[in-house]
């Protein structure tokens, strides 16, 4: 985590309804830079509206917030970083040989252009594995582009086993990774999200 984060105290939370343009406005920013760098995992221009309401209304979104926006209610900052976390298995890719149940799928991780290398994309997939943990499961798992060797090293890196590629002519992503769940103390962000998981 660079130092500089240390004066943007950060906050993760779940997302609303009323972020949905933060989040569309963060997602297209990220498929422009990954379309300036030939990765096409993501539609160029972000993903509709109906692609993302679900996952806020499934509760399984979350943002980290800068929490020094708050000192400026007129100022509209869109998230820092997202990330959703939930159960669904794609099937084109999970089989059930895979015990889909038994993991805690990742999608949707962005983090803005401003605030990449800080360490922040580390800290929700960490967080990520944490809440898997914490919930039961035994995996924290994710696919990524199948052409982006960079992003499948990222993830190596992280901590996550390739477990197969799935190359269907329809779907830029397919490259399976997984890594065991586990309670990884995360500190890069106030975790909002916690009376939420004592309470559920």
């Amino acid at each position: 985590m660079h130092s500089d984060t240390l004066l943007h105290p950060l906050a993760l939370r779940r997302a609303e309804l009323s972020d949905l343009r933060g989040v569309l406005a963060l997602l297209a920013d990220t498929a422009e830079w990954l379309y300036s760098r030939g990765v096409t995992q993501w539609p160029r221009g972000g993903f509709g509206p109906e692609r993302i309401e679900p996952l806020i209304e499934e509760r399984v979104l979350y943002l980290v917030d800068d929490e020094l926006r708050y000192l400026d209610p007129d100022v509209d900052a869109p998230p820092v970083a997202t990330i959703a976390v939930d159960g669904h298995a794609d099937p084109e890719f999970w089989m059930p040989a895979d015990g889909p149940d038994t993991a805690l799928y990742v999608h949707k991780l962005a983090v803005a252009r401003p605030w990449a290398g800080h360490g922040l994309g580390d800290a929700l997939l960490d967080w990520a594995g944490g809440t898997a943990y914490a919930t039961g499961h035994h995996w924290l798992r994710l696919d990524c582009a199948k052409a982006n060797p960079g992003l499948q090293d990222y993830y190596r890196r992280r901590g996550f086993r390739h477990i197969r590629t799935v190359d269907l002519p329809h779907r830029a992503s397919g490259a399976l990774f997984q890594r065991t769940a586990d309670d990884t103390l995360v500190t890069a962000f106030r975790d909002l999200t916690i009376p939420e998981l004592i309470s559920a």
